[in-house]
């Protein structure tokens, strides 16, 4: 499990350097019965290819979709990954030689990792990231190959986060021999693989190992609170100099902690609310350090948005102005790679976010890629940081082994990222079981525990449970509510949407008297189906409905609704089922990313309140925005 140290973003910095291990790496399904030829012939002490065949398998991406085997399209169990890498000489010498760490930016779900047989780090959790610290390993035997042997199981069980249930078939009249299936709660294809990149870095024996920032401001100056610890050493002096993007420095600071004071500052803006979205100052940390009558010195650049974050009973605030969350609920999910992170896809992605006019989306139902993140930062697009709890439906997973897994994930979530100016609020969980009254405590002790690990943000999970039933919603600073009405309820039913979703308002408002967010709302329709008057899974019919919320909002937005996210931004794949069709198709945009006609109709309404809330003058138009 990981420790408590620091998991600061892999950079190469003046002390440091980092080296990617994308491409191809062998691949291996343990297809044995028990899922445990692997470990019983222990396949991590020599190279894969030597203990059975093997394939090519791109990382980063998730498996299932690469190949033309059925069997690995719905696998569960263990799969083995290895990549075979030769090291500089100048990472395993030196007195002292370097730290070499190898990091992972996320693996699904379960991972072991050796380093030339020796197991280095073991990781529960499927979308944040684990290190080790490999140097002792290495550094025995210079010039020879380095073998990272990767062990990954995505079978997910009551306890887990999201979690699921195995189901072993055992009518042999109906299902072959040891046949099981995986049960999940949740409306997503649980794709596994090692998803995001896998990189090797260094830094001195002596090393900064965590930076926290906290920042406040008023119009003349702005303060921003640091803490930094160092590892390695037991003396070492530390020097912050804060840099603005012209790299002029604008403040600097000594020792641990402290508080830089930044005069006239250039706050960080949300995308639309400003003519300047997203300004990022940078603080250089200096570490000096003797270590063994050597001095050591370690380099570290962190970026910083100067803003505040505040909720009243009906507003959400940011640098004291009301935001309005008109955003997206989105997937890591595409073709082909899956959940693998993917730079013309992410790109893409941000371009049509603001082509839309979109300033905020809300990380369902797992966090994202730290390089989704940093883009958020640098463009001033608004995040709800949701943790991986989706799908805790059965009465087991709201007892003790859940919640501290659940504990542990929300520490990750917020040591990795806790100093991102785009995430305002964060999300604990999605669709729970709520009304269950184990929830109480469950939800009551999640939210304390996060706030205490981050007292500058508010904290939610989003429900869709009744609003007088709902056991977590006394502990949550903003409402978020899903609702489905004229789909999963009264399908077909447009008409009942403006007397249901005003009564849905209006009884959590009167109940709890917080501000709300309609954290879902959408239909699903097949691009090209058409049908006036419109009919369910058409175009025209996802369109009406999105009317006909918006129409709800409008009203409600004057009082205390403080945003919508439309689910989902783009069509995603999710377990075959009768409702299914190759997924989920509520997207606005295709998986393709190419719009439906409802994108149209947001994009329209997004530009016409950008432009209503905006200090800006209304010169900002959809028409004048290319990329």
């Amino acid at each position: 499990a990981a420790g408590p140290a620091g998991m600061l973003q892999p950079r190469d910095t003046p002390s440091r350097e980092r080296r990617e291990l994308g491409g191809l790496w062998s691949f291996r399904a343990d297809l044995s019965p028990g899922r445990d030829a692997g470990f019983a012939q222990r396949w991590y002490r020599r190279p894969l290819r030597q203990s059975g065949p093997v394939i090519d398998m791109p990382v980063p991406a998730s498996f299932n979709d690469i190949t033309q085997d059925p069997s690995l399209e719905n696998y569960i169990g263990w799969v083995w990954y290895e990549k075979e890498v030769l090291l500089p000489l100048r990472w395993l010498q030196g007195d002292p030689a370097p730290r070499v760490v190898l990091r992972f930016g996320s693996a699904h779900y379960y991972s072991i990792v050796w380093v030339n047989g020796v197991q280095v780090v073991e990781h529960e959790g499927g979308h944040l990231p684990f290190e080790a610290d490999i140097s002792s390993v290495v550094q025995g035997s210079p010039g020879t190959l380095c073998r990272i042997t990767v062990a990954l199981n995505n079978t997910l069980t009551p306890h887990t986060l999201p979690p699921g249930s195995i189901q072993y078939m055992s009518d042999k009249s109906r299902y072959p021999k040891n046949y099981f299936v995986q049960n999940i709660k949740f409306d997503f294809f649980n794709y596994a693989g090692i998803h995001r990149p896998v990189v090797l870095y260094t830094t001195p024996a002596a090393y900064i190992d965590d930076i926290t920032v906290t920042t406040t401001s008023s119009d003349s100056v702005a303060t921003v609170q640091y803490q930094v610890s160092v590892l390695g050493s037991t003396g070492s002096s530390l020097s912050l100099s804060l840099r603005d993007q012209e790299g002029k420095v604008v403040a600097t600071g000594d020792g641990p902690v402290g508080e830089l004071k930044v005069l006239n500052p250039i706050l960080w803006w949300p995308y639309l609310m400003h003519e300047n979205p997203g300004y990022l100052y940078s603080l250089e940390v200096k570490m000096q350090a003797q270590v063994g009558g050597v001095l050591l010195e370690d380099v570290y650049t962190l970026p910083v948005g100067i803003r505040t974050v505040h909720v009243t009973s009906t507003q959400f605030l940011i640098n004291g102005r009301p935001f309005y969350f008109h955003g997206v609920n989105k997937h890591e999910d595409a073709d082909i790679r899956g959940k693998g992170l993917d730079w013309p896809l992410i790109v893409k992605d941000f371009n049509l976010l603001r082509w839309l006019g979109a300033n905020s989306f809300r990380t369902s139902h797992y966090p994202y890629a730290e390089e989704i993140m940093d883009l958020c930062d640098a463009y001033g697009i608004v995040v709800i940081d949701e943790s991986p709890g989706v799908g805790i439906k059965l009465p087991e997973s709201f007892g003790n082994k859940s919640l501290q897994h659940h504990l542990a994930v929300m520490e990750e979530l917020i040591r990795r990222d806790k100093n991102r100016p785009s995430v305002v609020m964060w999300s604990v969980a999605n669709e729970p079981a709520s009304e269950l009254p184990p929830a109480a405590h469950y939800f009551k002790t999640v939210i304390a525990h996060t706030k205490a690990l981050d007292p500058s943000r508010p904290v939610t999970f989003v429900t869709d449970a009744n609003y007088a039933l709902d056991r977590g919603a006394p502990y949550v600073d903003v409402i978020c509510v899903n609702s489905y009405f004229s789909w999963y309820h009264d399908p077909g039913h447009l008409e009942v949407i403006p007397l249901q979703l005003t009564a849905q308002f209006e009884n959590w408002y009167k109940t709890y008297q917080k501000p709300i967010i309609q954290s879902e709302y959408g239909a699903d329709s097949v691009p090209g189906l058409h049908s006036d008057p419109p009919l369910m899974f058409t175009e025209e019919y996802q369109k009406a409905m999105l009317r006909e919320y918006h129409s709800v909002f409008d009203k409600k937005r004057k009082e205390y609704v403080i945003g919508e996210l439309i689910w989902n931004f783009a069509d995603f794949m999710t377990n075959q089922g009768t409702t299914r069709v190759l997924g989920n198709k509520k997207g606005i945009f295709t998986r393709q990313r190419q719009p439906k006609a409802a994108a149209f109709v947001l994009r329209d309404r997004y530009w016409k309140i950008a432009n209503e809330s905006s200090c800006l003058p209304p010169v900002i138009t959809s028409h004048s925005f290319f990329l």
